[in-house]
């Protein structure tokens, strides 16, 4: 029998599934369905769009389209498969056993500041969100309960090599899932995590260490701690605290059985828990910086910094406690490798919601700008309008009061923020000079190659030239969400006109300077063809310039 998975890409509070991700959906489908014994393909919606090839959907006597997206963003590395896709594919498909899961089995949701839908599709069966266990009750005519942690175990390890199959492998990351549901007791009044997962439960040290394992067997060397709604959470729904010790474990462990990790990155974790267990959070935090790789995020969702709008949607993430938090993940994360900081908070403001006013732009503002004159780092900031979702307390609100955004507020605030703190923080988090390792070409326009690195929320370079493979850059330039970068090490004697003119204090008389009295035997022999001016000197070193 010939099963397909056909990956539409998820995106939810605790679930990325863009490429190069490979979510934790596909992997685990992938192994019940070898339980099941089927031959199983795997193909991105993006596979299918490139090739056009909707007419072989119909070959396959299983489908399982795993799609949907419950935070939008803007996506780089694939574009998330929409409701009319969807609906071809079912089409394309009809006489094969059909399956759906993912956010399209619960609903559809089309962008930011809209509400979503409940889903109503013609399939053989829609699966929940804890698809391993779904899927094994479907085929297996059996009845066992959601967070079966055998079963979820079996799968992940029998669907690990599935990832070989990933048009971008080797250059794929893994997210690894450590907990389910949110620690809170009440939620906040937008999330889908409490509608998916009501009880929040941490899945046993073991089953993580020997999936890593196992994906790591397979060529995978990039992973995220994610599928989590606070990583650092993880296990205190069975000690009732934080766990500094199983983090030890955890990490020592991984880095002893596979030793060539590339990344290992985390994404969200819950401010007022860090503030509220400092000590505890802060030993972890020291055990993440100790094994984890440059340029990691840990995702804080404040949304909002507006007292009213914190209380009316129960984000209970009070201004205080975010600044704590920021504070301490700041005092322990703030190594730098290469100039790259290893650890850093990310903020994700939320607009749209219960109780906002143009008093919420405006308090949202001043923290920010709080941030940035107390020297404090972000790694990113997340500006975006809510999905009000089905079975959400936001959605219940909105069926008697309607909510409006105001998108002209909206906007205007979001290029304050892109402008006024978003670019001074990422020159002080990527400073000129600060090298980038193992980025890898996106896309190309005009004489920029777009690329990233693999990590959790990897900025965008904008490398100067044509880059055709993976390769260390240098940062020399800065945009609010990008970063316009050199080959690494630049060699003054083979680099290009553009390059030597995107070094900063160069510019294109200088360039040709350079250009005409090539080749150079020493660096210095570039500086004095220069007049010895010392700001070049300094830029030309700071950015490891080489002459060969």
């Amino acid at each position: 029998m010939k099963a397909l998975i056909l990956d539409g890409y998820v995106d939810e509070p605790a679930v990325l599934g863009i490429p190069p991700y490979v979510s934790h959906y596909v992997r685990y489908a992938a192994g019940i369905l070898a339980m099941k014994n089927y031959d199983v393909t795997y193909r991105t919606i993006d596979q299918i769009r490139s090739n056009k090839s909707w007419d072989d959907l119909p070959f396959f006597d299983l489908v399982l389209i795993i799609g949907g997206v419950a935070v939008p963003g803007k996506y780089v590395g694939g574009e998330p498969m929409s409701h009319s896709e969807l609906e071809k594919v079912l089409q394309a498909c009809k006489k094969s056993i059909r399956l759906v899961a993912g956010p399209f089995s619960s609903f559809q949701a089309r962008k930011g500041g809209t509400k979503a839908v409940k889903s109503e599709l013609d399939v053989d069966y829609l699966l929940g969100p804890d698809i391993a266990v779904d899927l094994y009750n479907y085929f297996f005519e059996s009845q066992k309960n959601s967070n079966d942690w055998e079963i979820v175990r079996n799968a992940s390890l029998f669907g690990a090599s599935i990832i070989r199959q990933h048009p971008r492998y080797p250059n794929v990351m893994c997210e690894i899932e450590l907990s389910r549901g949110c620690e809170r007791r009440t939620h906040c009044s937008f999330c889908v995590e409490p509608v998916f997962y009501p009880r929040f439960t941490s899945r046993p040290v073991r089953d993580v260490i020997d999936e890593v394992s196992e994906l790591y067997s397979h060529g995978c060397r990039a992973f995220r701690f994610g599928r989590s709604a606070n990583v650092l959470a993880y296990y205190s729904d069975i000690n009732g605290k934080p766990c500094p010790e199983v983090f030890k474990d955890l990490y020592e462990t991984i880095w002893q059985r596979c030793p060539q990790i590339d990344v290992l990155h985390h994404d969200n974790a819950n401010p007022a828990f860090i503030a509220n267990y400092e000590r505890e959070c802060s030993q972890i935090l020291e055990t993440i910086v100790k094994w984890d790789t440059p340029g990691d995020v840990l995702s804080f969702g404040v949304e909002s910094f507006d007292l009213r709008v914190i209380k009316m949607n129960n984000i209970m993430n009070f201004p205080d406690q975010v600044l704590k938090a920021i504070e301490i993940v700041n005092h322990v994360g703030l190594v730098r490798i290469d100039g790259v900081p290893k650890l850093l908070p990310g903020i994700n403001l939320l607009y749209g919601l219960i109780g906002e006013t143009k008093q919420t732009y405006e308090e949202n503002f001043r923290w920010l700008k709080s941030i940035l004159d107390r020297d404090l780092l972000l790694r990113r900031i997340n500006v975006r309008q809510v999905i009000i979702e089905p079975d959400t307390p936001l959605y219940r609100f909105s069926q008697m009061k309607k909510l409006k955004l105001n998108k002209e507020i909206f906007n205007s605030y979001k290029q304050k923020i892109r402008e006024q703190i978003d670019l001074p923080m990422i020159q002080k988090v990527f400073p000129v000079g600060c090298i980038l390792r193992k980025v890898y070409p996106e896309y190309k326009e005009g004489k920029i190659t777009f690329a990233r690195q693999l990590g959790s929320y990897p900025v965008l370079v904008g490398v100067v030239g044509e880059m055709l493979s993976t390769s260390d850059v240098v940062v020399a330039d800065h945009g609010p969400r990008s970063i316009t970068a050199l080959r690494y090490p630049l060699n003054v004697n083979t680099a290009s006109f553009d390059e030597l003119v995107h070094i900063p204090t160069i510019g294109q008389k200088r360039a040709r300077k350079i250009l005409l009295a090539r080749p150079f035997k020493s660096l210095e022999e570039v500086i004095e063809t220069l007049e010895n001016d010392q700001e070049c000197s300094r830029v030309l070193r700071q950015i490891g310039a080489v002459v060969s």
